[in-house]
């Protein structure tokens, strides 16, 4: 095996793991413990994970404030959806890309992929895609949250309508079987609306505390979703509802 194949062998481990031994992996990969941490040091280097005595876990997420907070929280989860999301996009594809803390691993992920097209509100996203020379990012205006490091606004959405994209990729505040996809903030709701009606097929990202959950803001019902991304099987009144809609569950 290749040192680029095995690195990206140790990476999806990771990320269905959270935490990796070099004993496991020497195990596993069948080579011996020197290589392998030559391995995470090189992956540590390229901020793919974060080396602990004898293995190593997933990146910290540096920063303060409740987003910060959202960033770590299911952090295994994220990088399962981030994964199987990136399955959805071939190089020379168009998208739009929502805020949020499943967003900014998924582009992580995405940042492999050659030639796309991103639109998005996310400053971390937009820096993140942006230092991938193949692919073209364009970081929408408008007000600025510094929390969430996003556009919003009318500004925001108006330059969002001058786009039709492939794609959009969301992360939401909630989905129930009833209600469909929910917000928590009503200018998020906004932006993800406007990417919503500029997009041909709709993506959405949840790990499964978004599951039956309801939010204050409506952003759009089942029946949009061409493509429900998660890291577990939905439950329990929503799995009949995503399916009596054949909405690609992944």
């Amino acid at each position: 095996m290749k040192p680029s194949e095995r690195q990206s062998e140790i990476s999806r481990i990771l990320r269905n793991k959270g935490r990796i031994s070099v004993e496991m992996l020497v195990t596993k990969l069948g080579t011996s413990p020197e290589t392998i941490r030559r391995d995470l040091t090189a992956l540590s280097s390229a901020g793919k994970l974060q080396k602990v005595h004898g293995g190593a876990i997933l990146p910290r997420i540096i920063g303060e404030g409740a987003f910060q907070q959202r960033m770590q929280e299911n952090l295994v989860a994220k990088y399962q959806i981030a994964e199987k999301a990136c399955t959805l996009v071939s190089p020379g594809d168009t998208l739009f890309i929502d805020t949020g803390s499943t967003t900014i691993i998924f582009a992580e992920e995405l940042a492999s992929i050659d030639n796309l097209t991103v639109v998005t509100n996310s400053t971390d996203i937009a820096k993140i895609l942006g230092a991938q020379s193949t692919s073209q990012v364009f970081l929408v205006g408008g007000s600025y949250n510094a929390e969430n490091r996003e556009t919003i606004g009318l500004l925001a959405i108006s330059q969002l309508k001058q786009f039709n994209m492939k794609h959009v990729i969301l992360t939401i505040g909630g989905i129930d079987a009833k209600a469909g996809i929910m917000d928590f903030n009503i200018d998020e709701a906004q932006v993800a609306k406007t990417m919503i009606e500029h997009a041909e097929n709709i993506i959405v990202l949840a790990d499964t505390s978004k599951f039956n959950r309801s939010g204050a803001f409506s952003v759009t019902s089942l029946d949009k979703i061409d493509y429900l991304v998660s890291n577990s099987a939905p439950v329990e009144p929503l799995k009949t509802a995503l399916i009596n809609e054949d909405i690609v569950l992944l």
